[in-house]
Order: structure tokens, then sequence, then C-alpha cells
């Protein structure tokens, strides 16, 4: 397969309009963000990097002085 072969297997899609459904409302913005959610599945971790991070700086505070 050429590097060209890819691009060349939308071109009878690629600008067709937006597909609007009939049946079905669209999602709203904070649906749509709710569904991603669980991917933020490390819970506690910014926290964990907060602690990490204020660590560092009293260690660093320490050998300055």
């Amino acid at each position: 397969m050429k590097p060209t072969d890819l691009n060349d297997n939308y071109d009878d899609i690629i600008n067709l309009p937006h597909h609007v459904s009939k049946h079905h409302p669209p999602m709203s913005m904070m649906s749509r963000a709710a569904q991603f959610a669980p991917f933020a599945a490390v819970s506690g971790h910014h926290a964990a990097l907060d602690e990490t991070a204020k660590q560092v700086e009293e260690k660093m505070e320490k050998t300055e002085s």
C-alpha cells in the first residue's frame, strides 16, 4: 500500500454533509462531556502530583538555606 492510497480511501465521503438524526435530538455538551468522565480513572492523581510538587519545593527551600 502506498501512502497516497490512504488518502484516496475517503474521497467518496470526505465532502458529504454531517449526518443529523431525524429520531434523536443532539446531545448536550454536558452530556457528551459526562461520557468521558470515567476516563479520569486515576482519581486522586492530581492531588498526588500537587503533594509531590509541594514536597519537592520544601526540599529545594531546605537545600537553598
